[in-house]
């Protein structure tokens, strides 16, 4: 048995959870703050047999789409000085999967 950790951006994780679930997957969704741009993420836990990741992960993979933000990051330009933001294009999206093996499974 597996436990897959997925952290994706809240935008994809409404349709994913639908599919997931359509496909008999169960998850448990966790609400989570990315560190670098300091944004909403979901963090979800499916617990599956070994053969069911190759399914959970192409489903992952089709819902969870890579694309381009801009947005503005504050420097320091001197000591002394205020911050100064400036506008940076960087890529969001896409998912970061952990597969966990799962010594014992319990369900009261």
């Amino acid at each position: 048995m597996k436990l897959i950790v997925a952290i994706v951006q809240d935008q994809d994780s409404h349709i994913l959870i639908d599919e997931l679930m359509e496909n008999d997957f169960r998850i448990t969704k966790l609400a989570s703050t990315g560190g670098f741009l300091k944004s909403g993420n979901t963090t979800l836990l499916i617990g599956l047999e070994d053969d069911r990741i190759p399914k959970a992960l192409e489903i992952i993979e089709s819902n969870c789409k890579v694309r381009e933000m801009t947005t503005s990051l504050m420097t320091m330009n001197m000591p002394g000085d205020g911050y100064m933001p400036y506008p940076v294009t960087v890529k969001v999206g896409g998912a970061n999967i952990f597969i966990l093996d799962i010594e014992e499974y319990v369900h009261f």
